[in-house]
């Protein structure tokens, strides 16, 4: 029962910690509103729960023992996550919202995923949370997946709420200032791509 409490413990402050995923949500939000935010979190939680499964077979295992494996995934993901900052940057505005709202929901899902994808922590993350709450004997797969199952729902709860937010925070700014807030997103995407694309381990 204390490892259960434990691990949502952990669950909940790395929910709450921002990161490549926080910002794709807010910048998804702020430009194409909670919809296509909700469709971001979705394909970010698929990514998740990815991650959670090959964990649990041991690919990620692999994926961190091999250094020349690891580079490429993390430049790659370091790669996307600056493609998409710069398309928040030289993005020219928003269109109208009712003929776009499928498009922006179909690309809100895709930035979700791409981010998912592409963020090499989740594997680091996964390697090392799940063996700290798992016993001899434990069946790793059907536990690591609940435990990943776990971070998707209170993902969805935290990301939908701050999707939430921020539309509604949008709804009051002038399209000037909400350009300006894509902006900022943008910038924090391409700074942690930068730094992911920089760091070693």
């Amino acid at each position: 029962m204390s490892s259960l409490w434990a691990f949502l413990l952990v669950a909940v402050v790395v929910t709450l910690t921002p990161g490549p995923a926080t910002a794709t949500i807010i910048r998804v939000a702020t430009r194409d509103g909670r919809r296509a935010a909700f469709s971001a979190t979705l394909g970010n939680s698929v990514c998740v729960l990815l991650w959670g499964l090959l964990s649990a077979i041991g690919v990620s295992s692999l994926i961190l023992a091999s250094q020349v494996a690891y580079d490429v995934l993390r430049i790659g993901g370091a790669a996307v996550l600056i493609v998409i900052g710069l398309r928040s940057l030289l993005a020219r505005g928003a269109h109208d919202e009712a003929i776009e709202a499928p498009r922006r929901s179909t690309a809100g899902w895709r930035s979700g995923i791409a981010t998912g994808l592409a963020n090499p922590k989740l594997a680091v993350f996964f390697v090392a949370l799940f063996p700290q709450f798992l016993h001899r004997g434990t069946p790793v797969l059907p536990y690591a997946l609940a435990m990943a199952t776990t971070i998707v729902a209170l993902d969805l709860i935290w990301f939908s709420t701050l999707a939430y937010a921020v539309d509604r925070g949008r709804a009051l700014l002038a399209p000037r200032l909400q350009r300006r807030f894509e902006r900022v997103t943008g910038s924090v995407l391409i700074a942690l791509g930068v730094s992911l694309a920089a760091e070693s381990r």
